[in-house]
């Protein structure tokens, strides 16, 4: 069993910028993908951007350019770095893992920016 706990989440201008970090405790494989994933109000949950334990990412088109995640996993952490924040970017953050064919999920961090 994976436990995953996000932070960082946060109210930002419009333009601002904000640092998401995601650790995972449990079992963890040393191959799995993390990644984030945002859901907003009255839509469904997305993907923002993944990345494998061997370095490769993934993004959505909305965020290329502005995101960039990245891990450690040495420590089993991921991050998600928002640059250029946009109000359409405002959402639950949610972490997740896959690994042995199982996704795991984190509670969800509130990014909420400001126009």
């Amino acid at each position: 069993q994976v436990q995953l706990e996000e932070s960082g989440g946060d109210l930002v201008q419009a333009g601002g910028s904000l640092r998401l970090a995601c650790a995972a405790s449990g079992s963890i494989a040393s191959l799995n993908v993390m990644g984030w994933h945002r859901q907003a109000p009255g839509k469904q949950r997305e993907l923002v951007a993944s990345i494998t334990s061997g370095g490769s990412t993934n993004y959505a088109d909305s965020v290329k350019g502005r995101f960039t995640i990245s891990r450690d996993n040495a420590k089993n952490t991921v991050f998600l770095q928002m640059n250029s924040l946009k109000p359409e970017d405002t959402a639950v953050y949610y972490c997740n893992m896959f690994q042995r064919l199982r996704t795991s999920w984190g509670q969800g961090t509130q990014v909420a920016v400001s126009s």
